[in-house]
């Protein structure tokens, strides 16, 4: 991808800080937005979870050799629109940057297939301008009882709402009837952007292996 094609600026310029992948995929969208890259209606930002809140990820940076890692949530961005294959923007992966999402499937999702059911993964998938103008975190999920943080947060202030400090749980939830966009099965949303709900290649690798609390 040519310097002129990109939406964002190179994986190594763009603002990230980790642990905090819901924080730099809204980074992800302001710019889009200021700088008018592409047309933000082409952009959705997609929540991965499940109600165990235990989702395993492939080709992720934090990972070891070909074992998954358990996020209990992660955060991507999705371009559409484009004459060829969809495009995933994902700071936290070893895959291109952005991917293509056929390859991101097959790579990273892979099947739901061969995974014990509270394994399964849901995608709540948001248009880019309602999460800018919804989302919101006072980042107090990434604070110990003591109030020490578990990861250090990022340098710019907490993302506000004129109305709200904290919707982050919306975004996160499963639930149909709570937050903003559709909620997916990973073949649903499989099935809607690649036209192929296996378009994930079978794993028979289990959930059981590198975790962390927040991607």
């Amino acid at each position: 991808m040519t310097a002129e094609d990109r939406i964002t600026p190179n994986r190594e310029n763009c603002v990230y800080t980790s642990c905090y992948c819901e924080e730099n995929v809204w980074k992800l969208c302001e710019f889009v937005k200021t700088e008018r890259t592409a047309p933000l209606e082409e952009l959705f930002v997609v929540f991965i979870s499940n109600d165990s809140r235990m989702i395993p990820l492939w080709k992720q940076k934090s990972g070891h050799g070909d074992r998954p890692v358990i996020w209990d949530y992660h955060v991507i961005l999705l371009q559409v629109g484009l004459q060829s294959d969809f495009l995933v923007y994902d700071l936290d992966t070893e895959l291109p940057f952005p991917c293509r999402l056929r390859l991101y499937a097959a790579q990273a999702f892979r099947s739901d297939r061969h995974l014990k059911p509270e394994y399964h993964r849901k995608l709540r998938v948001i248009p880019a301008d309602s999460f800018l103008l919804n989302f919101a975190s006072d980042r107090s999920h990434m604070k110990n009882t003591d109030g020490t943080w578990k990861m250090p947060p990022p340098s710019y202030p907490p993302i506000q709402t004129a109305e709200c400090q904290m919707n982050l749980d919306n975004f996160i939830s499963m639930n149909p009837a709570v937050g903003w966009g559709t909620v997916f099965s990973l073949n649903q949303f499989l099935q809607k952007y690649t036209g192929n709900p296996s378009t994930a290649s079978s794993s028979s690798s289990s959930a059981q292996s590198s975790s962390a609390t927040a991607s």
